[in-house]
């Protein structure tokens, strides 16, 4: 079965990928895929970062002395992953075979009210190397950090007008060094300058959790069992699912999450409220 239309049609993969004997998935909040094609995988499970090549065998394992509770993730251009902990409220960036790097806010320890971290989702970066994160849960604000993690700036609050959030879920970064802001329970996408100045915003999504910007084009997983495709510049292409809960393969039991791209154009969906759900869309 096809998903998708016009230039943007996909077959479903089904049971791409591979574990160990005696291994499984939890919720799997995130996918992210590194310049070298390897899929990681970022689950709530014993084996938190999975690795597998572009054709689902299994490479690697590791963060399972370390990472608790999978929510947002991000692979930088030298291939370095950044995991964003939600119930920990904290953030860690590792290299790519998985020695930690950095970590930021107080593991365990929630921020102030408006302050860095309390239940963070997600991160990104411009096009100077500056790191955005949007925390998320607890709070509702993106802030702003230098690569090296010293705080720049702070900005949003609770609430439905421009600028405001609810539920900020997931930060990415467009070719013009706009923030793409997933405003989750606010049903919308807002757009930002990288001083936190608004620009505008798409309307009319279904809780939007996560994006993936790939030039001129904008994929977006969205909580009601929908993945929608977008120019830049607002206008839908194409989507699937909606509203239905469905096993077939293809279409999503439960709650698109996480969504990345790879080299050749596939796309892959991770799904929350529901166990080992990774799907990939072979692109035609």
């Amino acid at each position: 079965m096809a998903f998708g239309s016009g230039d943007f049609v996909y077959e479903v993969q089904d049971n791409w990928w591979t574990l160990p004997d005696g291994w499984s998935f939890g919720w799997v909040p995130a996918v992210a895929v590194d310049s070298k094609d390897r899929v990681h995988v970022y689950s709530r499970s014993e084996h938190p970062m999975v690795v597998f090549d572009i054709d689902g065998n299994f490479v690697t394992s590791w963060g399972e002395d370390i990472l608790k509770d999978a929510h947002g993730i991000y692979i930088d251009g030298e291939d370095n992953v950044y995991c964003v902990e939600r119930e920990t409220h904290c953030m860690r960036k590792f290299t790519n075979d998985g020695e930690l790097l950095m970590t930021l806010g107080t593991p365990d320890q929630p921020g102030a009210e408006g302050e860095p971290f309390n239940l963070p989702t997600d991160l990104a970066f411009d096009a100077s190397g500056d790191m955005y994160l949007t925390d998320g849960y607890g709070n509702a604000r993106v802030h702003k950090y230098t690569a090296d993690g010293e705080h720049i700036k702070s900005w949003g609050e609770p609430g439905t007008a421009p600028g405001q959030f609810d539920l900020p879920h997931c930060v990415r970064v467009d070719k013009h060094d706009r923030l793409l802001v997933a405003d989750r329970s606010n049903n919308r996408i807002q757009f930002f300058d990288t001083d936190g100045n608004y620009l505008h915003e798409w309307d009319g999504l279904h809780q939007p959790d996560t994006i993936y910007i790939d030039d001129e084009i904008v994929y977006i997983a969205e909580l009601e069992q929908r993945v929608s495709i977008w120019t830049l510049e607002g206008t839908k292409l194409t989507e699937w699912g909606g509203g239905v809960e469905s096993e077939k393969p293809g279409e999503f039991v439960k709650c698109p999450h996480g969504i990345w791209l790879d080299s050749k154009g596939d796309l892959y969906v991770t799904e929350v409220q529901a166990d080992a759900r990774l799907q990939k869309f072979v692109r035609q």
